[in-house]
């Protein structure tokens, strides 16, 4: 059944898709699929492997840039002014992306993996590594604010050249010695997490501005919104999917080969998602920043850069190292706990902030074009 719904920031008038409906299925689909193209089909990861240049792989930069293409399509930039003079927003998603989450995936890798430093330090990476692509799916599929999330994610993009390296010496070398812990080196150039930067969020965000730029000036914002948008949105979800699998191939029968392993590397990856997004929910409703930045509050603070964390990983220590293996499953772990995340974040809407509630669209809706 269609009915009308209000305008409000990040909510538009239709059903949800049947290819949005099933996400979780298509995802747990891509998922088994990509494991078991990894760990049957000989030849596969390696094949994989070989399409890289400079330590990026070929095939997972397609998916991702065919991934956020159409969101960042969408972004209303004549709005992103609006967005840098939030500075409760802006101040809060600092700290939390570059204060509070490396510190928290710091603790929570020593307190869960004391015995296995590989696994520790790769997780630490994945830490550091604060997201810049993924984050703006799970933005829009909750009705998030657009325009604050292309705000936050280009300020972590900026950050992350940065503050990158100086963070993994901190967390990796300086503070494990302060504490008479173990400690492990890194090396991440500049260069390597510029070129990260520059291919997983500049390419689609100058492709997203250009054609807003051009699709309105030519056909005017209503047949840009009302046919283009609706015509390229499904590719972010083939995108999305397409990643999933080339993600689990590469690493499908080191996942198979060790369960265990896995399964000790994704208990402090779950509380570590868990807990950024509820202190980044937490901390949006006290700012009182209202229902659509608190949710993009939430999700870039709980997402990380599994593409720069991966890539440094496999760069420092080697593509079978334990550490490349941590950032492998940090993606596997996180896919799943933040779609689910997105149902969560819908179904808190109207109690965390009832008085916005007339202003919702049905939290069995969401919008086609997403």
């Amino acid at each position: 059944m269609s009915a009308a719904i209000p305008e409000v920031p990040g909510a538009e008038k239709a059903r949800l898709s049947n290819l949005d409906r099933w996400l979780p299925l298509w995802i747990g689909l891509a998922m088994i699929g990509g494991v078991a193209l990894g760990h049957f089909v000989p030849g596969v990861s390696t094949f994989l492997e070989s399409l890289e240049i400079g330590g990026v792989s070929i095939p997972i930069a397609i998916g991702l840039l065919v991934m956020m293409y159409p969101v960042l399509a969408k972004v209303r930039y004549d709005k992103v002014a609006a967005v840098t003079g939030d500075k409760k927003l802006l101040v809060s998603s600092l700290i939390l992306n570059w204060v509070a989450g490396p510190m928290i995936m710091f603790v929570l890798a020593w307190t869960f993996l004391p015995d296995l430093p590989e696994y520790r330090t790769g997780l630490i990476i994945v830490g550091l590594a604060r997201c810049i692509a993924m984050v703006v799916i799970w933005n829009d599929l909750a009705c998030g604010d657009r325009e604050a999330a292309a705000v936050l994610v280009a300020i972590n993009s900026v950050f992350q050249v940065f503050a990158f390296s100086i963070l993994g010496w901190f967390y990796l070398t300086v503070l494990p010695g302060w504490l008479g812990l173990d400690t492990q080196g890194l090396d991440a150039s500049i260069g390597t997490i510029a070129l990260n930067v520059l291919i997983f969020l500049g390419i689609p965000l100058a492709a997203g501005f250009a054609s807003r730029a051009i699709g309105e000036r030519a056909k005017g914002r209503e047949w840009y919104e009302e046919k283009f948008v609706p015509a390229i949105s499904p590719w972010a979800l083939y995108g999305l999917l397409f990643t999933i699998v080339l993600l689990f191939a590469l690493q499908g029968e080191q996942v198979v080969a060790n369960p265990w392993d896995v399964a000790r590397i994704a208990l402090p990856l779950l509380c570590y998602f868990a807990i950024m997004w509820g202190v980044g929910m937490l901390t949006g409703r006290a700012l009182g920043l209202g229902y659509a930045r608190t949710t993009t509050l939430a999700f870039t603070a709980a997402g990380n850069n599994f593409e720069l964390a991966i890539a440094v990983a496999i760069g420092t220590f080697g593509a079978t190292s334990g550490e490349a293996l941590a950032g492998v499953v940090g993606p596997l772990i996180e896919v799943p706990v933040l779609v689910g995340l997105v149902y969560v974040t819908l179904w808190l809407r109207p109690r965390l902030f009832p008085k916005e509630a007339t202003q919702f669209p049905d939290p069995a809706q969401v919008s086609q074009s997403r």
